[in-house]
């Protein structure tokens, strides 16, 4: 299986390359009051309102600083359309192996992980679309 490759402040992570819809620039985006602490607001792509989540935000990371490289992976799940946003993107990958995450990873933030995909570079952390996009 293949997977697109991101940063999150210098760690990777990875999502199925069959969930992402597209990958866009950073553009501006419209907050939405009281809601969930890591959305950071609401894009229209092409006609469609779409949730813009931070990943940042929601891993309790620094604030979100953009950069000419800071991209949102539009993801498309359970018929939904979400995005989130990233650092960069790198590249498409396909893991050498896949690990569970370890137990004493599964609190909090552990929750959000599938797994662990090895390669000859780095341990990247693969998202739990299910549990990201609650």
């Amino acid at each position: 299986m293949q997977y697109i490759e991101f940063e999150v402040e210098g760690e990777h992570y990875a999502v199925p390359i069959s969930d992402i819809h597209e990958i866009i620039k950073m553009q501006e985006i419209t907050e939405i009051p009281n809601g969930p602490r890591y959305v950071q607001g609401v894009i229209q792509l092409r006609g469609s309102i779409i949730p813009v989540i931070s990943l940042r935000r929601l891993f309790s990371l620094q604030k979100d600083e953009y950069t000419k490289m800071t991209r949102i992976i539009v993801v498309s799940h359970k018929e939904e359309l979400a995005g989130f946003i990233v650092d960069r993107v790198n590249q498409v990958k396909v893991f050498t192996e896949i690990q569970p995450p370890p137990y004493k990873t599964s609190s909090a933030s552990g929750n959000y992980f599938t797994g662990i995909g090895l390669s000859d570079e780095r341990l990247v952390g693969i998202l739990k679309l299910d549990e990201v996009l609650l």
